[in-house]
């Protein structure tokens, strides 16, 4: 299926060496010409790389990294990381390509989450699918969430928040299931997330009730959850599922084994919130071609809301170019990184038993208000519906995509 994506192709403008100079100090060699357009250059060294011509490919990263800046324009930032892409690719031993370093918490926590508290086109999809849950409460005073990712909490604090809005004659009941794989001692970092949104939960008046369930996936069943039967039961996966290696990795295929348990617990809604791109089975030149698009835009976009000098931006694109050179300069096991676009996710949920759940009016409009008021009406953002999921995006390229599942 052709989404908004694929037609649109990030343009670089000319990147001079460093973002004062004007003119550039190496035209004069013969040797080197100038790199002008380094989208393109980006394209040749894979090209070479994907023909095994190395030495040719090391020359154009050299050339390259001369107009790479990670303190410059967000295409110097770009060309900067997918250079250091490229050399995990060409040569492993000496730029390890990030495996271990996508798993530690530092990455998974903060830099995540401060990702996805600057750029709207994460965090609209979080409260899309927020918006998701709370149209299945119609019906019930009390709500039960299993989230298989809680990150920071954030997503719930704006569900509290939420769910406190509600003018309903009986009090709602929240209770949240954070689940984990760690089976071996207590995840001290998910009972600390519990406590912070128990506050918050008393603040607003809402009753809350947080636990950690520690199992195997395929011990998952309603009853092991405590899902009781006057509950609305909701499932979320936001930013999850992406990292979940499929049949092209594994004959265990643990993306669809999880979405087949959680269909067997019969709930009321599912959101899955992804980035939209073409990461997964795609080849290497391919994937090159999807890194520079997806991640152009996404570093274009951050320009519109985080000034360039600020330090947690610059930590926030280091975490980004990880995600970049993991999902380009690996392969099998090792490549954690495996981003889809929403068709494939859609082919994936009916796969395994869940039919599309319509999206309401609240759901689309909400999102959209809140980006014209959080951004000042920046007309480079775009919240859009498409095929039954709600798209967020920049300059006509779609970001991330939220959708809800029965």
């Amino acid at each position: 299926m052709a989404l908004a994506s694929h037609h649109h192709q990030h343009v670089f403008q000319h990147a001079s060496l460093s973002p004062s100079s004007s003119t550039s100090s190496c035209a004069s060699s013969t040797e080197s010409p100038l790199i002008t357009c380094p989208k393109q250059s980006i394209i040749e060294a894979a090209t070479a790389i994907s023909e095994g011509k190395n030495d040719v490919a090391v020359e154009i990263l050299t050339r390259l990294s001369q107009v790479g800046n990670v303190r410059g324009s967000s295409d110097q930032r770009l060309t900067a990381y997918m250079v250091s892409a490229l050399r995990s690719r060409v040569n492993p031993t000496d730029y390890p390509p990030p495996v271990m370093e996508l798993h530690s918490r530092e990455h998974t926590d903060t830099i995540t989450q401060n990702l996805y508290e600057v750029s709207p086109c994460f965090k609209l999809g979080f409260m899309a699918a927020n918006l998701a849950i709370l149209e299945v409460v119609a019906d019930h005073n009390k709500l039960h969430v299993i989230d298989f990712d809680i990150g920071q909490g954030g997503q719930y604090v704006h569900l509290l928040h939420a769910l406190a809005a509600k003018k309903s004659d009986k009090p709602t009941i929240l209770k949240i299931t954070a689940f984990t794989e760690q089976i071996s001692g207590v995840d001290e970092r998910i009972n600390s997330i519990g406590l912070g949104l128990k506050s918050t939960a008393n603040t607003v008046g809402v009753c809350l009730y947080f636990t950690v369930m520690a199992c195997k996936v395929t011990e998952l069943t309603r009853e092991k959850l405590g899902v009781e039967p006057n509950e609305a039961l909701a499932v979320n996966f936001a930013f999850k599922l992406y990292r979940l290696p499929d049949e092209s990795v594994t004959t265990d295929n643990l993306r669809s084994e999880l979405l087949r348990r959680v269909k067997g617990l019969s709930p009321n809604v599912v959101t899955v919130v992804e980035q939209e791109m073409n990461g997964n089975t795609a080849p290497f030149l391919a994937r090159v071609n999807e890194a520079c698009g997806h991640y152009g835009a996404l570093f274009d976009s951050l320009d519109a809301t985080v000034s360039r000098d600020n330090t947690e931006r610059v930590r926030i694109e280091e975490g980004l170019s990880r995600k970049m050179a993991n999902s380009v300069a690996c392969e099998g096991r090792d490549r954690v990184e495996r981003c889809e676009v929403f068709g494939k996710w859609r082919a994936r949920m009916s796969m395994a038993g869940f039919g599309p759940r319509p999206v309401g009016e609240l759901v689309a409009n909400s999102p959209r208000s809140k980006l014209n008021s959080g951004t000042r009406g920046n007309p480079g953002f775009t919240v859009n519906e498409q095929s039954g999921g709600i798209c967020f995006g920049w300059m006509g390229r779609t970001l991330t995509v939220a959708s809800a599942w029965r």
